[in-house]
């Protein structure tokens, strides 16, 4: 962390608030066939996230991140457990309920950017945009992460964090309820990473977007309304931060 003061962030939800619980996981187990032998990357996990919360979801590599973050986003089913959001029981539903799910309600980013080459930063966010059921157009989401000089530049023609930052408008693009974000830094170096850090903190802030961001990096967790700790498959320590650190101090 800096030597400066921590500079509140106001998050917009909490459960201590009142907040709406959007997800609702209890005894999550996931296991993988690795030929003779089973993996088991989730463990009786019981999870909640609240609407306009930002959560921030830390563990070493392996310790069941992603996979976590892939059943609540519709990309995975659990061996066994339950998980809703809102309404809709996840591990009932069929794969078209599960795709319609995905369209309409979730936004994903992940660490590599997924843009297609040929499209430019417009281009990439109207594949979304088209298909959304209440969506900004383009040019506003590609605004609000920054990119309104370069909405028809192509993907070689922005750096890294242009391009993370074109992902995260294609993902906000239809305004989900939720937004899940996979190592969105990874890739980046630590000035470019909080660069997209206040890109998702502003869409959190200011739209209301429930966001859950894992990372392995643990400085960053200073940023969020509330940490969970992961490790080997099993949720370890649950913590809430009395202060939210804006992202320009962050520093890992």
């Amino acid at each position: 962390m800096t030597n400066e003061s921590p500079v509140p962030v106001e998050g917009i939800g909490s459960e201590a608030e009142g907040a709406e619980k959007i997800f609702e996981a209890r005894g999550l187990t996931k296991t993988y066939d690795m030929g003779e032998v089973q993996v088991q990357a989730l463990r009786a996990v019981d999870f909640d996230l609240y609407r306009g919360e930002m959560l921030v979801l830390l563990g070493a590599s392996g310790s069941g991140k992603s996979t976590l973050l892939n059943i609540l986003g519709g990309l995975d089913v659990p061996t066994s457990g339950t998980v809703r959001f809102l309404d809709i029981d996840l591990t009932r539903a069929n794969d078209a309920e599960l795709t319609r799910y995905r369209r309409d309600h979730v936004g994903f980013v992940f660490q590599f950017y997924n843009l297609i080459p040929s499209l430019t930063a417009r281009e990439n966010v109207a594949l979304v945009t088209d298909i959304a059921r209440r969506p900004m157009r383009p040019e506003e989401a590609l605004e609000m992460v920054g990119l309104g000089p370069r909405l028809d530049h192509f993907p070689a023609q922005l750096s890294g964090g242009e391009q993370q930052r074109g992902a995260s408008a294609r993902a906000i693009a239809k305004q989900p309820d939720v937004l899940l974000c996979d190592e969105p830094t990874g890739a980046l170096d630590s000035r470019t990473g909080r660069l997209v850090l206040t890109v998702l903190e502003r869409v959190n802030r200011e739209l209301g977007t429930a966001t859950a961001l894992i990372t392995h990096n643990a400085p960053i967790a200073a940023m969020a309304d509330r940490v969970v700790r992961l490790h080997d498959g099993a949720i370890v320590e649950t913590h809430r931060n009395a202060v939210r650190l804006s992202p320009d101090q962050v520093e890992w």
